[in-house]
């Protein structure tokens, strides 16, 4: 094995332990493993064999350290990666950037005096069969985008059973289905077609037990001239995310859950479909842990881009601002506003939205 580089994983919780799992599988670097809980830290030296720190700022500043992946609840991703890159290392951020706009332009000013590569883990962007559908979509054979729609559910409480013990139970960690799942899929909508300009949303929080964050989302945007619709359920029993992108001339629909892409051209009888092997779970963040590696030694990478994170960062954010103002769990506004009263929101929420560029 070379161990070329030395990594720092800071956090271990499920994601944080997926990172070092997967650093380490790519057989190029050496893994640290940075967590406060004791437990978890003592779990990450006996499962995996890596050195265990507890004191990430220290462990930041160390001379042998070059990169930071950055695990921790939303609120620290910011400053985290500003005292990383402010030592000279490069940072890969979990996703979402942030739950807030707050340090946005400090960390964009970190990154240029520090010269170092930062990168946000928005995993679709290393996914090979998603790649020849945002290819071929570029190519424009159907003509522009005019229309999108993305369809996406799971059930949240068998694939995540401690998901009422962690981040996911507060929108103020970065929780809920907005910027724990949606944001995904609008990540990818926008690297294809274009930014956000206005959005609508509408969301509950219907069945999952244990929390009150929202786990069903219904989001009407626009991106451009591309009217988009977003729609999630966190308890349906299909695992499945969905994506059609139609032109005037065809349809291009994306099936993540079965890793294939199909293009419906206008006059055609069936789709025609691109299969790629279903992967091992772990596939995409090995694929991601690599792409980092490259990316910090100066090869082209792919992955999601500071820029692209903060605009989804700011969809995230429109979304959550639009929720309908009555909704007690989630607003303090009072539970019986008129519905002329919700459509100023609305409108307001429009105009604040449309500025996301």
């Amino acid at each position: 094995m070379s161990h070329a580089h030395s990594i720092l994983v800071i956090g271990c919780g499920s994601i944080g332990e997926r990172h070092l799992r997967c650093f380490r599988q790519t057989g190029r670097c050496r893994v640290t493993a940075g967590e406060t809980d004791p437990a978890l830290r003592q779990r990450m030296a006996d499962t995996y064999g890596v050195p265990v720190v507890d004191a990430a700022a220290a462990a930041i500043a160390a001379d042998a350290l070059h990169a930071v992946v950055i695990c921790t609840p939303a609120p620290l991703h910011v400053p985290l990666a500003i005292r990383a890159l402010d030592a000279g290392k490069h940072v890969l951020i979990e996703k979402p950037l942030s739950h807030s706009l707050a340090g946005l332009d400090e960390l964009f000013a970190a990154r240029e005096r520090s010269g170092r590569e930062v990168a946000v883990s928005y995993v679709f962007h290393v996914s090979p069969f998603l790649l020849g559908a945002r290819e071929f979509l570029a190519r424009g054979d159907f003509g522009p985008v005019l229309h999108a729609t993305a369809t996406s559910g799971q059930p949240f409480h068998l694939l995540r059973p401690a998901y009422a013990r962690i981040y996911y139970r507060d929108r103020a960690t970065g929780g809920g289905g907005i910027q724990d799942a949606i944001t995904h899929v609008a990540n990818w909508m926008e690297i294809i077609i274009g930014p956000t300009d206005s959005l609508l949303c509408d969301c509950a929080h219907l069945a999952l037990p244990g929390v009150e964050v929202e786990d069903t989302v219904h989001i009407s945007a626009r991106n451009g001239g591309v009217l988009v619709n977003y729609t999630l359920s966190q308890f349906r029993h299909p695992n499945e995310i969905t994506l059609q992108f139609n032109a005037a001339g065809g349809s291009v629909k994306i099936e993540v859950h079965r890793q294939r892409w199909g293009t419906f051209a206008a006059g055609a009888a069936d789709w025609t479909w691109h299969e790629a092997a279903v992967p091992e779970r772990n596939s995409h963040f090995i694929n991601q842990a690599n792409a980092f590696l490259d990316q910090i030694e100066g090869k082209p990478a792919g992955l999601c881009s500071l820029e692209a994170a903060a605009q989804t960062l700011r969809f995230n954010l429109a979304a959550l601002a639009a929720d309908p103002p009555e909704n007690p769990v989630r607003y303090q506004s009072p539970p019986t506003w008129s519905l002329r009263q919700r459509a100023q929101a609305h409108r307001v929420h429009r105009a604040s939205a449309a500025r996301v560029r």
